[in-house]
């Protein structure tokens, strides 16, 4: 017991002062707070509308198999108050009946939970395989030269987080930047310069490609499905076959 109620009073320390285990940057944490009123200052509890949701999520699962809210919770929590303090996690493991620590384990597993503050737009650059083939490092170098920024880093007015990472599951419309919840596609310098103005001056632009043609269609045109598709029923036997006259 002695043992957990230490670890859980290490962990605003480890979370805001050390970096991250899958952080990529070596730069300095700029989110140091004083220990004697650091619980204070990271104050957390659900609004009214959110304990609700949390309360009616819980009661989705069974009673032995509760923990698995966990997620959909921290999802909930990191979206009212923007990122996930230890009060944050201590709150749903409350509501869930588990081990702080435990909780907090599973929020640094997951990257798109935030264990420090971010800016108001967190930018997530895909640079796996398909988007480098079509040009995610000019992408990537022309967020760091318009926001000023290194991947990892946020921006001193807290508007911009600016990460890397690997395949977000639209690699037919490569390069791609993930802003928010939002993906936008067929990037290139030009484009990607405008979206950054755009979000500067607090505009969310429409999500999708930044190219014309819709969804994941060719940008050269319909490949296949060129005529309008049969009636249903088409190319299938009789089932009862009439019978043949004598």
């Amino acid at each position: 017991m002695f043992a957990n109620l230490l670890r859980l009073y290490q962990l605003p320390r480890l979370v805001l002062q050390a970096p991250p285990i899958r952080a990529l940057s070596t730069s300095e944490s700029r989110f140091k707070l004083d220990a004697c009123n650091m619980y204070e200052k990271l104050k957390f509890e659900f609004d009214e509308e959110n304990k609700k949701r949390a309360e009616f999520l819980i009661s989705t699962y069974p009673e032995p198999e509760r923990r698995g809210a966990l997620l959909p919770l921290l999802d909930l929590a990191q979206r009212q108050h923007g990122w996930l303090p230890i009060t944050a996690i201590q709150a749903v493991a409350e509501m869930l009946k588990l081990e702080p620590f435990v909780v907090w384990e599973v929020a640094n597993f997951y990257t798109m939970f935030n264990l420090r503050p971010i800016g108001m737009f967190r930018l997530k650059v895909c640079m796996t395989t398909p988007c480098r083939l079509r040009g995610c490092d000019e992408i990537w170098r022309t967020c760091e030269n318009v926001l000023k920024l290194k991947d990892g880093e946020t921006s001193k007015d807290m508007q911009f987080t600016l990460t890397a990472t690997y395949c977000m599951g639209a690699c037919v419309n490569g390069p791609v930047i993930a802003v928010n919840d939002d993906l936008y596609e067929d990037l290139d310098v030009p484009e990607t310069e405008k979206l950054l103005s755009e979000l500067k001056s607090g505009i969310m632009p429409p999500a999708g490609p930044r190219r014309d043609r819709f969804a994941s269609e060719p940008r050269s045109g319909l490949t296949s499905l060129l005529t309008e598709p049969p009636s249903a029923g088409f190319g299938m036997q009789e089932l009862c076959p009439k019978a043949k006259p004598c």
